[in-house]
């Protein structure tokens, strides 16, 4: 359960609530599996057991004060006695999480005994209802998203599938070929209901078929679907077929007859299933019809706000239903594929108060459906144990044992880290979702080890190998989208932004002292340091290292532009007459040649640069060290040799022109021989 208060401190009086202005409230995340910080609960049993308090009903936790005999209430402050259960469970505190974490999940036993749920076995049931008044487009889209679910589905799930239209379809794949069970329904509401319960139609336990042993025969089925005709439609409605378009949607009949199908086996069979119902439209058959006409409506002519008229439920039938589908155990998640008006804004109640989910694709043809049916997150956990060394404050009895008053212990510790990952949906969205300074960490990472054992050139190599690798297979997927012309290499991703900073990253750590070459003149010992620094620092502190951050200021008391790319026709564009160069062990302030005379040099202590600075100096592991260069007056040697992109990514770093523009020429050229290769496969 996740918690976040708008306020972190709350107002002590509704007089100070008011006159704050602030809306104060927390949000709730119920079914977290962790805490707003990522933690996970304390686990445990005896959730029946936990003391509560007399006065406000509040559960004995870890912020209440404890006595020997009784605790006060965190909440009302009411002092509470302890009865001889609590008593006895108190004589090992350690074992209850209430009193350990304020995050904790307890078992209840079932029916109020010890072990009394451990006999039941209940399975978790999956149910798609899927709707055929629609086109051939839509019932493929489900088709596809279903195989995804099957696949995502836990092993020993049991699984229904039941079509809508004006009649309801159950299907049992249990047996060699998928017989279908069909119930027509009433065109108009009728009293009676169905002509047939659906269990008579065909009985629960031979619809709901085993995921493990039926998936391919559940595949079979969902093969066999296709959409009702509109001779099937028009007979059923007492309509001519050529007058029936899309529709005859028993939706509001279908559900309710469903849920209570379900019903029959809840706590038996199943202790909670879920229902995955496609619609193409709004239903506009037997029970529960919707109106779409209102969406037509001139609200403006009758002096109406259309977004207020069409926001309430026309009627309450999905919002009744979905209290009766609670009392069956039964949640309904709502996935609807159409782009016109469905009334959501009545049939949402059944998903979002059953405790389902409500989708809206608009059309089939990009529709992430089958990924939103198949998307459970990765995982990853981070668990370490480590020491520390804490002080302790000295006592009368121990105060002898040090002269100086001190003590400290060793205290041993396990730190875990949980995060989850929802899964790329397609590359573009992979792409979509680097971190580019993460990737660089890595690939930082990864250099190292290969030059260690393998040398510089080989980790050279490495880098150059990765990046025409990359942006190869970024084209590829460029041209095999069909809506995309035919296009010459595209080396900066002009498509995508997250990745725009690669090629920069990659040419400035090639030409890092860590994979330069000895021959250039770099000292193995200044190598070593530099691994084990840029081992040993975050992303972002490693990306200054690497590509140092190029500021722009106006005067020092205000910047001009947050970054620069490392080069002089940067410098000469920008036209600011100073820069802060930020190479994480080094921070320099230039000004340029020609810098108005009248700027104070070096800058003034109160001013934003020099605060900018010193924020920059304490927040590092290594003090900066810092220079002062005035252009016009002293050497700029050292401010330029971090003008890379000018460099020549072999050599000893002198400026000839080429430099990144050379890089990204020989990065294409390896690009086209890969793409080129790998087609003629």
């Amino acid at each position: 359960m996740a918690m976040r208060a708008t306020v972190s401190r709350f107002p002590v009086t509704e007089e100070a609530l008011e006159a704050c202005a602030v809306q104060w409230g927390i949000a709730v995340t119920p079914f977290a599996a962790a805490d707003e910080r990522g933690q996970l609960p304390a686990t445990g049993g005896g959730g029946d057991r936990v003391p509560r308090c007399e006065h406000c009903w509040a559960y004995l936790n870890s912020h209440c004060d404890m006595e020997r005999w009784g605790w006060s209430c965190a909440l009302c402050g009411t002092l509470n006695g302890f009865d001889d259960d609590a008593l006895h469970r108190l004589q090992r505190p350690d074992a209850l999480p209430e009193l350990t974490s304020s995050f904790v999940d307890l078992e209840i036993p079932v029916d109020g005994s010890e072990g009394a749920g451990d006999g039941v076995q209940a399975r978790p049931v999956y149910v798609a209802a899927v709707d055929l008044a629609c086109s051939e487009e839509f019932l493929e889209l489900i088709k596809s998203a279903l195989l995804a679910a099957l696949e995502a589905l836990i092993p020993g799930s049991l699984f229904g599938l039941m079509t809508f239209s004006h009649k309801i379809g159950l299907y049992d794949v249990q047996g060699p070929i998928p017989v279908v069970k069909n119930v027509f329904i009433p065109p108009d509401t009728e009293e009676d209901g169905l002509p047939v319960a659906l269990e008579d139609a065909m009985p629960l336990l031979s619809f709901l078929a085993p995921i493990d042993t039926c998936k391919d025969r559940i595949a079979a089925a969902l093969d066999t679907l296709r959409p009702t005709s509109s001779w099937e439609r028009g007979a059923a409605s007492g309509q001519e077929p050529d007058t029936v378009l899309l529709g005859g949607r028993g939706f509001g009949t279908a559900m309710p007859a469903l849920i209570d199908y379900l019903s029959s086996e809840y706590g038996t069979t199943f202790a909670l299933a879920r229902v995955f119902a496609f619609l193409s439209g709004a239903p506009d058959y037997g029970d529960g019809q919707l109106d779409t006409r209102r969406y037509g409506e001139q609200y403006a002519s009758k002096g109406e706000d259309p977004d207020l008229a069409l926001l309430p439920e026309q009627i309450p039938f999905y919002k009744d239903l979905a209290a009766v589908a609670v009392q069956a155990g039964v949640c309904v998640d709502i996935f609807a594929v159409t782009d016109e008006y469905t009334d959501l804004a009545s049939l949402k109640f059944l998903s979002i108060e059953s405790g389902g989910s409500l989708f809206l694709y608009t059309n089939t043809d990009d529709s992430t459906l089958p990924q939103d049916m198949h998307t459970d997150p990765a995982v990853v956990q981070i668990a370490f144990q480590y020491s520390v060394i804490e002080p302790v404050k000295a006592t009368s009895e121990n105060e002898t044992q040090s002269s100086a008053g001190y003590m400290f212990c060793l205290k041993r510790r396990l730190r875990i880290r949980t995060l989850q990952y929802r899964p790329a949906k397609n590359i573009n969205e992979i792409y979509d979702s680097v971190d580019p300074e993460a990737l660089l960490h890595i690939l930082v990472h990864k250099v190292i080890l290969i030059s260690l054992d393998k040398g510089v050139k080989e980790g050279r190599s490495l880098v150059h190998d990765w990046l025409a690798l990359l942006i190869a297979r970024y084209n590829q997927v460029l041209r095999s989208d069909p809506r995309t012309p035919e296009l010459p290499v595209d080396v900066d991703f002009l498509q995508c932004p997250q990745l725009q900073m690669l090629p920069q990253l990659v040419f400035a750590l090639l030409r890092s002292p860590l994979l330069r070459l000895h021959e250039e003149g770099i000292h193995p010992d200044y190598r070593i340091y530099l691994q084990c620094l840029f081992s040993a620092l975050e992303p972002s502190s490693l990306a200054k290292a690497i590509y140092p951050v190029l500021i722009s200021y106006s005067s020092p008391d205000k910047q001009a532009f947050p970054r620069h790319t490392l080069s002089r026709a940067a410098l000469i564009m920008s036209e600011s007459p100073i820069f802060l160069l930020d190479a994480f062990t080094n921070l320099i302030v230039y000004y340029s040649s020609t810098a108005d005379p009248s700027l104070p040099f070096p800058p003034p202590h109160d001013c934003l640069l020099r605060t900018m600075i010193n924020e920059l100096k304490q927040g590092r592991c290594i003090t900066p060290k810092l220079t002062f260069i005035h252009g016009g007056r002293e050497d700029s040697a050292l401010f330029e040799s971090y003008l890379i992109e000018e460099q020549d990514v072999d050599g000893p770093g002198f400026t000839t022109g080429k430099g990144f523009v050379s890089f990204r020429e020989s990065i294409r050229h390896a690009v086209a021989d890969i793409i080129e290769t790998e087609s003629s496969i």
